[in-house]
């Protein structure tokens, strides 16, 4: 069965976007953090929401095709390209981004289908809303999360509204810039 691993920076103050969805602007980024989050987990799925679908389709993909962006952030462009996205929506009509498919309803159902489908890890970034309703199913396999030293005060939370549940520590990195990655499994 394929893993769902959610992965995200979080404010120290436990927000994953700011209070207007902002998912990166705030945070103290460390090229060594993405490289332990490529090593530590192997996606070719990736879900998305709306909101944070369209905030990588308007993004990604033009760094993809410049030149002139970082070769590292070409390099995330060119993988993010490559894996299939899929989209959980009921008002986007439809999605452009290539290798990206739209589903309307049924969000539960559609990802339990895709657990049980051949492949590697299915990985969530952002997607709050998407992340509280599989959370609360126990469809969620592992969290990796880059604590950066930063308080937002106020913001979006992956669990509002979520019921209690446990979680194993399986690996903790710090990093000079003083972010933090934890690695969790939830335990069943």
């Amino acid at each position: 069965m394929r893993k769902i691993v959610v992965c995200s920076r979080v404010s120290l103050d436990g927000y994953f976007a700011g209070p207007n969805g902002e998912l990166h602007e705030w945070a103290v980024t460390d090229p060594n953090v993405d490289a332990a989050w490529h090593e530590l987990m192997n996606p070719d799925t990736i879900l998305f929401g709306r909101v944070t679908y369209q905030q990588f389709e308007d993004f990604w993909p033009k760094v993809e095709k410049n030149p002139d962006s970082p070769k590292e952030l070409r390099k995330l462009a060119d993988e993010l390209s490559e894996m299939t996205k899929v989209v959980f929506s009921r008002t986007l009509k439809d999605v452009t981004w290539e290798n990206s498919k739209l589903i309307k309803d049924n969000l539960v159902g559609e990802v339990k289908k895709l657990k049980q489908g051949d492949g590697a890890d299915i990985t969530i970034f952002g997607s709050g809303t998407i992340v509280q309703q599989l959370a609360d199913e126990g469809l969620i396999d592992e969290y990796l999360l880059a604590i950066t030293p930063i308080v937002l005060g106020e913001g979006k939370s992956f669990f509002k509204d979520v019921h209690q549940f446990e979680v194993e520590l399986l690996e903790e990195r710090d990093f000079k810039s003083g972010n933090v990655v934890l690695h969790y499994r939830t335990a069943k």
